[in-house]
């Protein structure tokens, strides 16, 4: 270890104390400061350590989270970045504050599909965990071809690295590599092999990654996941390793499942988090971990903060979940409409660089389909409110009967007068933050995880 990079160690060590004990907070600052010192500081850090890189548009963090709750039951402690801060400097900031000891040295990082190369090159990852590639933030990613291009940049850094990818994104079939392939993905039966389905009109990712001809489909999860196949040149969905044959229940709260035909629960709702559960159940999988181990963990598993966070406040029983594209959103849409008791309903719209500065997205989500008999009541906040309330208006919600709650505070107050017990807040990456730490400064839950 040369002069560098010892004291961007002691640098980063230090202020990640300083941080986390005195100001209680601070999750990419060390990093930032650590690199200031010694750009190739990762490379040091994580040497020892059996390195698995999460990326992907939609359910990086719940992913991370899964994979990192099975290895922590197996083996003790996890190196991995609960907070979310999933840049460059963020990774480095959870070396530097990691602790280890477990006896098997595995860090599970989720990554920022721009970030891929940045860290790959220095982390020397055993595994990349490929969720999907959705449109998301264009005036920072671009199209989504953009986007898996960022991603393939970082998995050349590592060929022999195994890749974990989502059978039913046909996107990841889109560049040659050597890796070893390991693909999960939801089964489709026999009495529907035959089927050929046409995605809905405005979704992204439909064209061929071998002759860009419209693809074709014998079932459709969601959006572009499916057993899709070309009619054109015959490439069709890769042979799946583990697969999801059976959704046994979902509901708001819980989902039941099968994958391989064993049993599988998880307390947390929606088709997307099946998704999430079976990608960690394959890395899981792939590294030694057994079946009954895993199924465990996913089952005792808790909720990320913001990811269908549970919320008691002043009687009332808030479900905070994080929305930031069209695929998304559509699919926490679907979730609510699960749910059969009467809810409050609050959308908080930012435009902030972590939010995406064009807010035009929430256009192209489908708030037309939302089960309007259980919504009692509307709220629109954030700092785009306006932008908000005239979406939900145009959606056949009444806007004569919808609140404007500009500021958190006011958004809490009429949470507290709200005629539901349950309430549901769809929010933006900054607004949910933002309302987290409100939360926090009244003492209602603990600041964020860093």
């Amino acid at each position: 270890m040369n002069f560098s990079t010892g004291l961007a160690k002691v640098a980063g060590k230090s202020s990640y104390w300083f941080l986390h004990n005195i100001l209680k907070g601070g999750t990419s600052f060390p990093g930032k400061l650590a690199l200031k010192i010694d750009p190739q500081i990762l490379e040091n850090l994580s040497k020892h350590y059996e390195t698995i890189i999460v990326t992907g548009t939609n359910g990086k963090t719940m992913t991370t989270a899964l994979i990192a709750n099975i290895f922590r039951q197996v083996y003790g402690d996890v190196l991995t970045n609960p907070s979310g801060s999933n840049m460059q400097q963020g990774i480095v900031t959870a070396f530097l504050g990691h602790h280890d000891r477990s006896r098997k040295k595995i860090a599970v990082l989720e990554v920022d599909e721009a970030n891929v190369y940045l860290v790959a090159k220095w982390l020397h990852p055993k595994a990349f965990v490929l969720t999907n590639i959705f449109r998301d933030q264009m005036d920072r990613y671009g199209e989504i071809y953009t986007t898996y291009d960022k991603i393939v940049k970082g998995i050349k850094e590592a060929p022999e690295a195994a890749l974990i990818i989502n059978g039913d994104a046909n996107i990841f079939e889109r560049a040659e590599l050597p890796n070893p392939k390991i693909y999960y993905g939801f089964s489709t039966p026999e009495d529907k092999m035959q089927a050929d389905l046409r995605a809905a009109v405005n979704t992204d990712g439909v064209l061929c990654p071998k002759c860009d001809h419209i693809l074709h489909y014998h079932q459709i999860s969601y959006a572009s996941l499916g057993n899709y196949f070309c009619p054109n040149c015959g490439f069709h969905q890769p042979k799946l390793n583990y697969a999801v044959n059976k959704i046994s229940k979902q509901t708001p709260d819980a989902v039941e499942f099968e994958i391989d035909h064993h049993p599988f629960s998880l307390q947390i709702g929606g088709t997307y988090n099946i998704y999430n559960a079976l990608a960690a159940y394959a890395t899981a999988r792939t590294f030694g971990v057994s079946e009954d181990e895993a199924a465990e963990a996913l089952r005792a598993s808790k909720r990320v903060f913001g990811r269908q966070e549970i919320i008691d406040y002043q009687g009332k029983k808030i479900n905070l979940i994080l929305v930031k594209n069209p695929v998304g959103l559509n699919q926490v849409l679907s979730l609510l409409n699960t749910e059969h008791d009467d809810y409050t309903l609050a959308a908080l719209l930012n435009a902030h660089h972590a939010d995406g500065i064009d807010t035009s997205w929430i256009w192209d989500a489908d708030f037309e389909a939302l089960h309007k008999e259980q919504i009692k009541h509307v709220l629109v906040g954030g700092e785009r409110y306006h932008d908000m309330g005239f979406r939900l208006e145009v959606a056949g919600f009444d806007p004569g009967k919808m609140i404007t709650a500009p500021d958190d505070q006011t958004l809490l107050r009429q949470l507290a007068a709200a005629p539901t017990k349950k309430i549901y807040i769809l929010a933006t990456y900054t607004a949910m933050l933002a309302l987290r730490q409100t939360l926090a400064d009244q003492k209602v839950l603990k600041r964020r995880i860093n």
